[in-house]
């Protein structure tokens, strides 16, 4: 018998400690009816918790073959929302603090693009010359509009074979919402950087004359990741002047000048495997979010590897890290006594058009 959903309130004077027994409660109880996918941005607190870890795209392909009747997610709002169109109708995906967004996805909206769209069609005919690639950091309706416009997602791990897609069905992309990691991806190709001018969307035309327009190969939207784009050169010089025999890494969401100065540049799946297969003793920098280098510098220790964070400043996803033991807690409390919270529900008409893409996506990857 279905019981009155218990109220957050309850939760939140309650500590870690308590929290994290009442998560583990709960988890068996609940048993094969309840899958954690997890991020790797996401604190630890939480994280230990997950079932399947991993960055977007690992975790999208999880969606697909997943069992469990509930899917909670560790991550934010565009994730889950994913994971609600790749998985089957019938199954239930929850995110523990709705709160939990990106800055970045929210840098592009759909009115934004369709206005974009439109300002576009003045200059050229936008379904004949651009293939619009949304990163997938984005909300399921661009993903939709991606879809209808015969566009496609990417992720920071295949970002470079999606533009060999993109390119192939027209000969520029419209690419949103992170500048950076579409400059990267399209430098790594061989295309000059004027050839890759940022669209302001909330400049007439993009801030852009038409000549630009039709010279362009990439339209770069003007949007990036507020905890990637606080990482500087600086950080690189210094750490190089304290080690010369050092390495950096960084997460292709990084500024231009920090993916060109860094010795690997990659997703966070290649930042891991990279810095985990290195030879023991080596000395690392990583540029990409706190908790993902926290965890992997305590990982190395016993293989006497130094793994240090980019930046002076402690930037941690602050949207990550919204989800703590308590809503943890109180979503799987309230699953196991047949309440659903917080569930994550894309509407059809967008969910179709937006698995259209993610279906590209996984096929051209």
């Amino acid at each position: 018998m279905q019981v009155s959903p218990i109220k957050f309130e309850k939760f939140q004077a309650a500590d870690d400690a308590d929290c994290q027994r009442r998560i583990i409660a709960a988890r068996a109880k609940l048993g094969k009816r309840l899958v954690i996918l997890g991020h790797h941005y996401q604190n630890e607190s939480v994280y230990r918790h997950a079932d399947y870890t991993g960055d977007s795209l690992k975790l999208s392909r999880y969606c697909e073959g997943l069992d469990a009747e509930f899917i909670v997610f560790l991550g934010v709002h565009f994730m889950a929302e994913v994971a609600d169109i790749l998985s089957r109708p019938e199954q239930v995906v929850v995110l523990p603090d709705l709160a939990a967004g990106c800055s970045m996805a929210d840098m592009a909206n759909l009115a934004k693009v369709e206005r974009s769209y439109r300002e576009l069609n003045k200059v050229l005919n936008f379904d004949e010359t651009i293939t619009p690639v949304t990163y997938i950091n984005s909300a399921a309706d661009l993903k939709a509009f991606c879809g209808e416009h015969g566009g496609i997602v990417c992720t920071s791990t295949n970002a470079p074979k999606i533009l060999e897609w993109s390119f192939k069905q027209r000969e520029k992309v419209l690419f949103f919402p992170d500048q950076n990691l579409g400059r990267w991806s399209g430098y790594k190709m061989g295309i000059p950087l004027e050839q890759m001018p940022v669209w302001d969307p909330d400049q007439p035309m993009g801030g852009l004359t038409e000549e630009q327009i039709k010279n362009a190969k990439i339209l770069l939207w003007k949007g990036h990741c507020a905890v990637h784009q606080m990482f500087r050169l600086q950080n690189i010089e210094h750490f190089r002047k304290l080690h010369p025999d050092g390495l950096v890494i960084s997460h292709p969401e990084a500024p231009f000048e920090v993916c060109l100065n860094s010795d690997y540049v990659g997703s966070t799946e290649f930042i891991l495997k990279t810095v985990s297969e290195a030879p023991t003793g080596t000395k690392w920098l990583v540029g990409t979010e706190l908790n993902l280098v926290n965890r992997l510098a305590e990982q190395m220790k016993p293989q006497g590897k130094l793994v240090q964070f980019m930046s002076h400043v402690v930037c941690e996803c602050s949207t990550m890290a919204r989800i703590d033991p308590q809503h943890l807690a109180w979503c799987l409390e309230n699953l196991a006594e047949g309440n659903i919270v917080n569930q994550i529900k894309v509407p059809a008409h967008e969910a179709k058009l937006a698995k259209l893409t993610l279906d590209r996506m996984l096929q051209a990857s």
